[in-house]
């Protein structure tokens, strides 16, 4: 599976069981790649991707997804599925923000395949990494 994170420059993820930022270019973006597969996430997020038909709504969808799907976690901790995670696209927002939830996933078994800077709507930049698994 891939998992989708938005991340501060010190992998904090939520704090307060709030998403720390949004940004509208980046879930065009999102939107765009998850193209015929499907985009699982808990219903906290589900707002935010409209009505989408590949959006797949269910508080247990990490446990559920399956090897193709695309998850997109942002009140989550990942870490506990790490074993299934075949590629991991992060977004970082490069400010710190307040977190008491962060990314916890060591990417010693993975290697970057992508990075790109796009110009957001209300970040100037937002990195794109993409991790795909070596081993």
């Amino acid at each position: 599976m891939t998992v989708i994170v938005c991340i501060d420059d010190r992998n904090g993820m939520a704090f307060n069981n709030r998403r720390q930022s949004q940004d509208k270019k980046l879930l065009e973006r999102i939107t765009s790649a998850v193209s015929g597969k499907r985009l699982l996430m808990n219903a906290y997020s589900a707002d935010m991707f409209g009505k989408l038909p590949q959006v797949v709504v269910d508080e247990d969808f990490l446990s559920k997804a399956e090897s193709n799907d695309i998850c997109f976690a942002e009140n989550i901790d990942v870490s506990p599925y790490a074993d299934k995670i075949d590629k991991i696209i992060i977004y970082k927002w490069n400010r710190y923000y307040p977190s008491d939830l962060t990314f916890d996933i060591t990417l010693d078994n993975y290697e970057i395949t992508k990075t790109e800077d796009f110009q957001g709507n209300s970040h100037d930049r937002i990195t794109e990494v993409t991790y795909e698994r070596i081993n």
